[in-house]
């Protein structure tokens, strides 16, 4: 009598490309999967955001129509304080006529183009000094406390002496500007490069990578999210720093216009150049985002 052996069902194995189906034009399962995976924006807690594309921005434009009905609500029922107050339309004449003046985009320009030197050279400046802070730890122990007690100086108190010693042109906006940003810069710098993973970086010294290597290819991917927060936190700073120098003292630039409009008792000019200053910050802030998610597209996309 014969026993027929029983027949074991071989488990399916997920269909996979060769290299024909490439070479046929055909792309790979694993490559057509990422492409289809939609990116999805998840908050701190994990939660995903239930909001985007065009219903964010229209959820976005009703909140500000409701922000404009609720500052000319608040004007109506000012009473005596509507001088303060003001309100949407009185702000947008103002405007107007500060551009008829022809003096808008000359100080627009002042005020942006000293905010943008202070932050490129802060960035040189505070990415060297962090990464070398971070990889010279007995350096670091010896100038942290110098730099800290720097930092927590009020540097806007030294704006005087910056307009006496470089007089009232862009030179004092710059420097003050400087001074607020670099630390800023620096502390995420070093605090981006020190939180590196010490076993993929030994992992790294085992493969046979060199100095330069670690640094590129471990360091450097792993400190750029905190650089880029460190830059977008100091676009803000630049222009914090700029206006209070153009507050004192200045020939030209929002800050200044906003002292003499104040001083003339002209409060709808200074809240219009309070909005377009504003706008300018958010637009940077955009901007950097954008620049940040194109230099770390190489980041897997956040599961849903």
């Amino acid at each position: 009598m014969s026993v027929t052996p029983a027949r074991v069902a071989r488990p399916e194995t997920p269909a996979t490309s060769t290299g024909a189906d490439v070479a046929r034009g055909g792309k790979p399962a694993a490559a057509v999967k990422a492409k289809n995976k939609k990116k999805v924006v998840v908050g701190a807690t994990g939660v995903k955001a239930k909001l985007s594309g065009a219903p964010l921005l229209a959820v976005q434009l009703l909140l500000l129509v409701a922000l404009l009905g609720l500052w000319q609500l608040t004007y109506n029922f000012a009473g005596s304080n509507k001088l303060v107050v003001s309100n949407p339309q009185l702000v947008w004449k103002a405007f107007v006529a500060w551009q008829d003046k022809g003096t808008f985009w000359p100080d627009l320009w002042s005020t942006v183009s000293a905010a943008l030197i202070a932050l490129v050279a802060s960035a040189v400046i505070g990415v060297a000094l962090g990464i070398g802070l971070a990889l010279a730890p007995s350096v670091e122990a010896v100038v942290s406390p110098f730099l800290d007690a720097i930092n927590a100086m009020p540097r806007i108190a030294l704006a005087p002496v910056f307009v006496i010693y470089f007089g009232i042109g862009s030179t004092s906006k710059i420097v003050l500007a400087f001074t607020l940003v670099v630390f800023i810069i620096t502390i995420n710098t070093r605090a981006g490069v020190s939180s590196a993973d010490p076993e993929l970086l030994r992992l790294s010294v085992v493969m046979g990578a060199n100095k330069w290597q670690r640094f590129y290819k471990v360091l450097l991917p792993v400190a750029v999210p905190s650089i880029f927060a460190g830059l977008r936190l100091g676009l803000i700073y630049s222009l914090l720093g700029v206006v209070g120098a153009e507050l004192i003292a200045s020939t030209a630039g929002l800050g200044q216009q906003i002292s003499a409009s104040s001083a003339a008792f002209d409060l709808g000019t200074v809240y219009a150049a309070l909005i377009v200053l504003a706008i300018i910050a958010a637009a940077f802030n955009a901007a950097s985002g954008r620049i940040e998610k194109a230099i770390l597209r190489w980041q897997p996309p956040q599961d849903s």
